[in-house]
């Protein structure tokens, strides 16, 4: 995808963007010649204290993006185009050395798997001082201090015990919990949370997110959480983009995209999971097909074959990320109107 307009959330005011991209492009180069296009022209502006949900199937760009925001793409995956700037800086032209001043202390990643997230040879509370003494170096006293504040704030009382078990002696979702207090150690500005859920029982899931909705607002950082669930996203963001294909289909505040989504995909997505926004009578569906080839994607809209709605122009042009509405955007040729969309989700 070319340059594609940016997503300007909110208010003109720009005083308060605490994370922009633009046009980002982040390829993995195969040994057998070929190139993924895993994130295609990515562009969103994140301001501070708000929660940006990133939604799409498996292989749509999601992780991708958050590792790149962090430099930490692996190989042969390279970040080839764009700007990431954060906090006035461009991530993309400082040294690794300045980059690791940042990662951990002013932006955060969590994990989505909490049972590889910890060595298992190591103690709970070795690993939360180490991720303190990497930016810091400071008493024992004093890290210990820090350790127990960061365990305080995602609710963990017994801390005396906690810091001297082994990882293997906790469940998942504790080890998430755990996990999280590791990411805030330093309260830091920006916190991304890639598939915390994945995994994890119901249950455990709402805790999870209600240590997350807790954090947020005792600290009052940005978040972003990157997720396939439409139900994890409708429970912990302002403003949610939409992911297919290494793109960015639609972007939105919240209520607006869960009540009247403007792209098909996103209507399919929203149809296929329980939502107390969207209307409650509704049946759930399945997208029909599958995600495209990435090594071979189609020369149109990456979706048009599995689009219910596709004419003869989505399958021979890409479209653009155009603005649709106040603080709406969407890549479709034929945007969905409010009727259609309400018509869906009523007897989707």
């Amino acid at each position: 995808m070319g340059q594609v307009s940016k997503v300007i959330t909110h208010q003109d005011d720009r005083s308060d963007v605490l994370l922009e991209v633009n046009n980002l492009k982040t390829y993995f180069y195969l040994q057998s010649g070929d190139v993924v296009k895993a994130v295609d022209g990515v562009d969103f502006i994140l301001r501070k204290g708000r929660v940006l949900g990133i939604i799409g199937e498996s292989g749509s760009g999601k992780s991708v993006t958050s590792r790149s925001i962090l430099r930490i793409v692996d190989d042969p995956g390279k970040v080839v185009g764009g700007e990431i700037i954060f906090k006035g800086n461009n991530l993309l032209e400082l040294s690794e050395n300045e980059m690791a001043k940042i990662r951990g202390a002013q932006i955060s990643l969590i994990f989505q798997d909490p049972t590889t997230s910890f060595n298992p040879y190591i103690k709970i509370g070795e690993h939360l001082s180490e991720a303190y003494r990497v930016h810091k170096k400071e008493s024992k006293e004093e890290i210990k201090r820090h350790v127990i504040d960061a365990l305080k704030l995602v609710g963990i009382s017994n801390y005396e015990d906690i810091l001297y078990r082994y990882p293997c002696e906790f469940s998942a979702g504790f080890r998430q919990r755990i996990f999280i207090a590791m990411a805030m150690i330093f309260n830091p500005a920006l916190l991304i949370a890639d598939e915390p859920t994945t995994n994890l029982g119901i249950t455990i899931q709402a805790e999870i997110i209600e240590a997350l909705i807790e954090v947020k607002e005792r600290v009052g950082n940005s978040v972003i959480i990157i997720t396939h669930d439409f139900g994890v996203v409708s429970q912990f963001s302002d403003d949610i983009l939409v992911m297919y294909a290494g793109h960015c289909v639609e972007y939105s505040p919240k209520k607006d995209l869960l009540l009247y989504p403007r792209h098909p995909y996103t209507v399919g997505l929203i149809q296929s999971v329980p939502l107390l926004e969207a209307r409650k009578t509704r049946r759930l569906k399945s997208i029909p097909g599958f995600p495209p080839d990435m090594v071979n994607k189609p020369e149109g809209c990456p979706f048009a074959p599995r689009c219910t709605y596709k004419q003869e122009k989505c399958i021979h042009k890409l479209p653009t990320l155009i603005e649709i509405g106040k603080n709406r955007k969407v890549a479709c040729h034929y945007p969905l109107s409010d009727y259609h969309t309400t018509d869906d989700l009523k007897l989707g």
